[in-house]
């Protein structure tokens, strides 16, 4: 008897594993664009339509590979608007239960696959490589899970960057090179732009249809949907960004929102690219002499260590792990996180840009949008929320354990060993922004204080019990205690007439 082979939209790779156990002559593939995936929050519109149009150009792939198709377009009038219920409409009119599928990586659709009257024969996602075994294996009997080490033990299985037994370049991490602030005065290439097609434009139309109040700008599109184009992408990044990549990986300019970056992660959150092969390539860049260890590395580090790990973290975790709060923060995310403006540049400049391109680098997450978040005690589910919408990479599993557990501390410290918070001078250090802002990043206190400066202490202050004795936050403490008690007084007063504001709605 035939099986379905259900194929999400994050499982774009020939060799997934459903695909692989599959009969080709005899089994037929399910692939459906369903409002459920499309709107279960308010997705970008260039995600939306990424997602289609690589999963159009995906299954024109498998037809003419040889397979049987039963793809739904979002408007086909017989759709079921959810993946369960395609899979139940193609079970009746094939006259089969059985259905064959990879893991999905959001417990939600795992949750709703077992819940099927059919025969499921769920398979691991072997894409990844560390198995959910394999993590759980390095995390027995360890009193605390960081990442560095687990990275470690990844470049020892691979052998990426090393010498026999050691690390390449004497050292496991080259991270304290990796933090320098860019020049605005460099030409840099930017990451490689694709014209639309003829498949990806009836999507743009689609999604401009059926998703007009979204936020986000839907045009210019120019992501890459298949894997010649993701190729082609990662091609151009080697060549002209990874010798610079590095030294420049934290840093943020206005007027050049993409640096040295390679703007990848959508590409292999998808399937379009192979993280291992990625890896490969960036560590023959380095073999051959064309890019530095301190570049290659952290490139390295952020596929091998980080997106492996934050993966482990969710599926070890369960599925209540996107809704913890440890520190018991309630506010409602602020209106300029949606667009709504705001005075302060930093945040203005990344809100815009993740508007127009549904993409934002590491930093700029963690240390301006997060750090707002956290120091200013905003609801982690709410973040979490608007996170997993507007960026075109994001999906649960990678998506919940960097905001939950890496920015917003509400894990209680199971991904991140101290909350990273920090007051305005380190994004005036690492970026420009504070040159075009109407508040000033050296004012303390006062009016015209930036509000970074003035949270920053307040968030300290609330949390003191909490984090008084983590060894990474004693001198901030002490910083703290050696200041006038009246100084102190003051910040806190000015700390809470700005989030009194913050919550009535106020320009801030």
């Amino acid at each position: 008897m035939s099986r379905l082979v259900l194929v999400l939209g994050d499982q774009l790779s020939p060799g997934l594993s459903a695909l692989r156990q599959a009969d080709r002559a005899q089994d037929l593939v399910v692939m459906a664009e369903v409002m459920e995936e499309a709107s279960y929050v308010r997705h970008h519109p260039k995600k939306i339509a990424f997602t289609f149009a690589a999963m159009r150009k995906f299954a024109a792939r498998l037809r003419a590979e040889g397979w049987r198709v039963a793809y739904t377009r979002l408007d086909d009038p017989a759709n079921s608007q959810s993946i369960p219920g395609e899979l139940l409409r193609r079970a009746a009119e094939h006259g089969t239960d059985a259905v064959l599928a990879t893991e999905p990586g959001e417990w939600r659709l795992i949750r709703a696959l077992g819940e099927l009257p059919l025969a499921l024969c769920q398979l691991p996602d072997d894409r990844f490589l560390c198995s959910h075994a394999g993590f759980d294996a390095w995390a027995e009997g360890r009193k605390v899970l960081r990442m560095e080490y687990f990275y470690r033990e990844m470049r020892r299985k691979t052998g990426l960057l090393m010498e026999g037994d050691a690390p390449a370049g004497g050292k496991w991490n080259f991270d304290q090179e990796n933090r320098k602030p860019a020049r605005d005065d460099l030409f840099r290439a930017g990451p490689l732009r694709f014209d639309p097609g003829e498949t990806v434009k009836e999507v743009l139309d689609l999604v401009d249809e059926r998703f007009p109040d979204n936020f986000g700008r839907l045009r210019p599109f120019w992501f890459a949907t298949d894997t010649g184009q993701a190729e082609a992408a990662l091609d151009h990044f080697m060549r002209h960004h990874l010798p610079c990549f590095g030294d420049t990986q934290d840093a943020m300019l206005a007027g050049d929102r993409f640096l040295h970056h390679a703007l990848i992660s959508p590409y292999l959150n998808v399937g379009l690219l192979d993280p291992l092969d990625v890896c490969r390539r960036a560590e023959a860049e380095y073999l051959a002499g064309r890019a530095p260890i301190n570049a290659v590395e952290g490139f390295i580090r952020q596929i091998l260590g980080w997106r492996e790990f934050v993966r482990g973290i969710y599926f070890r975790e369960g599925p209540g792990y996107p809704g913890r709060n440890a520190l018991g923060h309630r506010r409602s995310l602020p209106a300029f996180y949606w667009g709504a403006g705001t005075r302060m540049n930093c945040l203005a400049q990344v809100v815009a840009q993740t508007r127009d391109e549904a993409y934002a680098h590491h930093i700029q997450r963690l240390m301006v949008t997060g750090n707002f978040a956290l120091l200013a005690g905003v609801d982690p589910a709410e973040l979490h929320e608007w996170y997993l919408a507007v960026y075109a990479d994001a999906y649960e599993w990678v998506e919940a354990p960097n905001t939950v557990g890496m920015s917003q501390f509400a894990d209680g410290g199971i991904v991140a060993s101290k909350p990273y918070v920090s007051s305005g001078a380190y994004i005036d250090r690492m970026s420009d922004y504070c040159r075009g802002c109407a508040y000033s990043v050296r004012a303390k206190t006062g009016q015209g204080a930036c509000p970074f400066n003035l949270l920053y202490w307040h968030f300290l202050d609330r949390h003191r019990i909490r984090f008084a004795g983590n060894p990474r936050m004693v001198q901030m403490y002490r910083t703290w205690d050696r200041m006038d008690a009246g100084r102190r007084a003051e910040i806190l007063r000015d700390a809470s007439v700005f989030l009194d504001r913050l919550d009535e709605g106020a320009a801030v």
